[in-house]
C-alpha cells in the first residue's frame, strides 16, 4: 500500500518538473505569438518600407506585442489551471483508490493541498513565462525608439533575436532530452522560420 501511495503521490507530484515544463512551453508560446504579432503589425503599418512617423509606428508595434503578450499570458494561466485541475482530480481519484477510500475523501487534506499547489504553480509559471517570452521580439523596437533606429532594422533584429533565442532554448531542451543539441536547436529555429513565413504571407495575400 505504501509503495503505491508513494508512486502516485511523490512520483507524480513534483512541482519542479511541472514548473520547468510550463516555463518552457509558455516561453516558446510567448516568443512565437509575439513574433507573429510584431511582423503582422510591422507589415500592416508599412514599417518594412519606412514610415513618416517612425516613433508612432514603433509605439503601435510595441503596444501590440506587449498587449498580446499580456493577453496570451492570462489566457495560458486560465488554460493551464483548467487542464491541471482535470489532472489533479484524476490523480486524486487514483490515490483514493490506492488507499481504498471513497471518492472525495481526500478533498481538503494535505494531499489535496499539495496537488492544488502544483496546479496553481504550473498555471502561474506558464503565464509568466509566456509574458517574458513575448517581450523578446518587442525588445528591438523598444531600443529602436530610444536610439532612433529605423523600424525596418528593428524588425529584422527582432526576427534574428527570436530565432537565436529559439536556438539556445533548443540546445537546452536537447541536453535535457539527451538528443543532438544542434538538431534540437535547429528544430525550434525551424518553427520560428515557419512563423515568419506564414505571417509575412498572410499580409501579402491580404
Amino acid at each position: 500500500m505504501s509503495n503505491v501511495f508513494y508512486h502516485l503521490l511523490v512520483k507524480k507530484v513534483v512541482p519542479s518538473k511541472h514548473q520547468k515544463r510550463y516555463l518552457i512551453r509558455g516561453f516558446i508560446d510567448g516568443v512565437l505569438s509575439s513574433l507573429g504579432v510584431v511582423i503582422g503589425a510591422s507589415t500592416a503599418i508599412g514599417a518594412t518600407v519606412g514610415s513618416n512617423n517612425a516613433t508612432a509606428a514603433s509605439a503601435i508595434i510595441i503596444a501590440a506585442g506587449i498587449g498580446g503578450g499580456v493577453a496570451n499570458g492570462l489566457s495560458n494561466i486560465l488554460g493551464a489551471s483548467v487542464g491541471e485541475k482535470l489532472v489533479k482530480e484524476i490523480e486524486l481519484g487514483e490515490i483514493e483508490k490506492a488507499m481504498l477510500k471513497r471518492g472525495g475523501e481526500l478533498h481538503g487534506t494535505v494531499v489535496d493541498e499539495k496537488l492544488n499547489e502544483t496546479l496553481w504553480s504550473s498555471a502561474i509559471y506558464d503565464g509568466i513565462a509566456t509574458f517574458i517570452g513575448s517581450i523578446i521580439p518587442v525588445l528591438p523596437f523598444i531600443i529602436g525608439a530610444l536610439f532612433l533606429i529605423t523600424d525596418m532594422i528593428a524588425l529584422y533584429t527582432s526576427i534574428i533575436l527570436s530565432l537565436l533565442v529559439f536556438f539556445i532554448l533548443g540546445i537546452y531542451i536537447g541536453k535535457i532530452a539527451r538528443e543532438q543539441v544542434i538538431i534540437s536547436g535547429l528544430k525550434l529555429v525551424a518553427f520560428g522560420v515557419v512563423t515568419v513565413i506564414i505571417t509575412t504571407l498572410i499580409r501579402t495575400i491580404l
